[in-house]
């Protein structure tokens, strides 16, 4: 009796120290997932989802990073580059915020560690915010 009572504490000690090693592993960071997604994610006032994704692809691009996949259903373009030799990936997300506007949400790594300083986000969504102005000029 004493060796299943034993059993069954220490098994539950498992579940307990896998649940908080896995809490951990989501969440490495001392900034709050409230202020990541504010300085990730960007509105544009349009409501032609193709023309932002056409837009994310040529900035990235512009920016030397390498296509790897668009699917423009799900809204996502992931590219990479290499800065000294080390990569650098990046997720760009585009949804419908209401009928007048895009949510534009971007997500970087620089060899394998979340990149989490805001100015690079910041470069990106200016470099897209002027892609964007360009291309309704152009009227493309």
């Amino acid at each position: 009796m004493k060796k299943t009572i034993a059993l069954t504490a220490f098994i539950f000690s498992l579940g307990g120290c896998s649940f908080s090693l896995q809490d951990r592993m989501l969440d490495v960071s001392d900034q709050s997932q409230v202020q990541k997604r504010s300085y990730q994610s960007r509105v544009f006032e349009t409501s032609d989802k193709d023309r932002v994704l056409r837009g994310v692809i040529s900035t990235l691009q512009d920016l030397s990073f390498l296509i790897e996949r668009a699917d423009v259903t799900l809204g996502t373009v992931s590219a990479t580059k290499y800065d000294q030799g080390l990569p650098i990936r990046i997720t760009v997300s585009v949804r419908a915020k209401g009928s007048t506007q895009m949510l534009v949400r971007a997500n970087a790594q620089f060899n394998l560690e979340p990149i989490e300083s805001p100015k690079p986000y910041q470069d990106l969504f200016s470099a897209l915010e002027k892609s964007l102005f360009l291309t309704a000029q152009l009227g493309e």
